[in-house]
């Protein structure tokens, strides 16, 4: 059941992006810049399922996560005030990809190939994406998304902006976006 009549003000933001992009990282620092919960949908999966994702994929498989995934993010995209930080590969998924683009504001955090690839080595040991893969593998992957992940409501570059100073933009720009936007007295 989707909730409508909330105001722009009030939807909860989703987070999009390539793994690695900074979607937790900056989702947590814009939650609190705006007074809003946060939930990093890969962490509630975790704890769902009480171990890390590389060994839910392991036991359970890619479907059994991606289930809990879909779930999760149908729950917290019908409640208000939140940011949310959605797994790489979840807006993937049409039903989701629907669901968010209805229910909340899609925040594409954006990395150009070259700023990511510096950030390969802090990644590869958890993402079960990653594993045995080439990095041509993971730049055909990259390139791939980029049309997927262009279904949003806004785009950030990340490449130039350390976490604060890109929630701190962030906060400000949704902040200017909603008085622009709120009804005005008639």
């Amino acid at each position: 059941m989707r909730r409508f009549g909330l105001s722009i003000r009030e939807k909860s933001i989703v987070c999009i992006g390539f793994m690695g992009v900074g979607k937790t990282t900056v989702g947590k620092l814009l939650a609190k810049k705006l007074y809003r919960g946060f939930v990093d949908i890969d962490a509630e999966i975790e704890k769902e399922f009480g171990m890390p994702i590389p060994l839910i994929f392991e036991k359970f498989g890619e479907k059994a996560f991606r289930e809990k995934e879909k779930e999760l993010i149908q729950f917290y995209s019908q409640q208000p005030l939140y940011v949310i930080s959605v797994g790489g590969g979840a807006f993937l998924q049409q039903e989701i990809r629907e669901i968010c683009l209805a229910d909340c504001i899609v925040l594409f955090l954006d990395i150009s190939w070259d700023s990511w690839k510096e950030r390969i080595h802090i990644l590869s040991d958890n993402r079960p994406l990653l594993q045995g893969q080439s990095i041509e593998d993971i730049q055909k992957l990259f390139v791939e998304r980029q049309e997927i992940y262009s279904m949003n409501h806004s785009k950030f570059q990340v490449d130039r902006f350390e976490a604060e100073e890109a929630a701190d933009y962030l906060a400000d720009a949704l902040k200017l976006s909603w008085e622009i936007h709120a009804p005005q007295p008639g």
